[in-house]
């Protein structure tokens, strides 16, 4: 298939449709994007952590969609420079992500009694999605990591 390219190569067009790490794109998208709906509707309460978690999901996922519209655009001329960008910026994703899910876990856990009970199912929603956001983002960063190195 032409549209596949060789873990040596970065994709363009619909070509990160069909490669690893590329493929995880729009999985990354939608659980971000719901971590970040669910999070913004529950009052981000206390603002401190939460916060926090609203900074990661609302930038992973601007960041992200940008990303994959200069992937698909062929913006990056298949340069080595753009698979060591694409390497270090899903590492940096993947770290927000984890330091974010554990402090909206813990928020969810201190919670558990005291909030009204549809809230608190809406909360575990999201970190259930922040911890399954940080997956993905772990797996593309590996993924980039050996695309980088067999460029």
């Amino acid at each position: 298939n032409a549209a596949v390219a060789p873990m040596g190569s970065l994709p363009s067009g619909l070509g990160i449709c069909t490669t690893a790490p590329d493929i995880f794109y729009l999985p990354e998208l939608v659980f971000g994007g719901l971590v970040w709906i669910l999070v913004a509707s529950t009052h981000v309460d206390p603002p401190n952590p939460l916060g926090w978690v609203m900074f990661v999901s609302v930038f992973c996922f601007v960041m992200t969609f940008l990303w994959m519209i200069i992937f698909a655009a062929g913006g990056h001329k298949n340069s080595s420079g753009w698979a060591a960008a694409d390497f270090a910026y899903h590492g940096l994703a993947a770290f927000f992500y984890l330091s974010a899910a554990v402090d909206l876990a813990y928020i969810t856990f201190l919670k558990k009694d005291g909030s009204e009970y549809r809230i608190y199912q809406i909360d575990i929603a999201a970190v259930v999605f922040a911890y399954v956001a940080t997956l993905l983002y772990f797996i593309h960063v590996i993924l980039s990591s050996i695309r980088w190195k067999n460029f």
